[in-house]
């Protein structure tokens, strides 16, 4: 568990890496995901809503699936039920995405090996929030 959050891979997603395509961000204010996708732009990040619906979201335009987003993604970063986030780590992968950062209490063991062993780094079941905290 220890190598999920690996100080390492936390440093270089959030001092190196600009661009978060935040999976499951809608326009509900009243969602974590929301909240978290306004701290990532206060701290200087450009944040890109994935979802379904596509909807624009703090003033950024959304796209219904990663594969459609027409522009270098940094970090992937998940806001969806453990059993339906591995799929969108494969596709943080395949998009050339530099990160994949799963959601305090989104957790998938075999994710988080695949993800690795491509060579993309990961960190799983902690929140930016907390890890900006973390560090002072």
């Amino acid at each position: 568990m220890s190598d999920w959050q690996d100080p390492d891979r936390v440093r270089l997603m959030l001092d190196d890496c600009t661009t978060w395509a935040v999976v499951g961000l809608s326009g509900d204010p009243s969602r974590t995901a929301y909240s978290i996708a306004s701290l990532l732009q206060s701290r200087g990040k450009r944040i890109v809503p994935i979802h379904p619906d596509a909807p624009t979201v703090l003033g950024e335009q959304g796209y219904a699936t990663l594969a459609e987003v027409p522009f270098p993604v940094d970090v992937v970063d998940v806001f969806r039920r453990s059993e339906a986030a591995g799929p969108f780590a494969d596709q943080a992968v395949a998009i050339g995405a530099r990160g994949v950062w799963f959601q305090l209490g989104v957790v998938d063991e075999a994710a988080f090996d695949r993800t690795l062993a491509a060579g993309v780094p990961m960190v799983m079941d902690t929140c930016p929030a907390i890890e900006w905290r973390r560090r002072g």
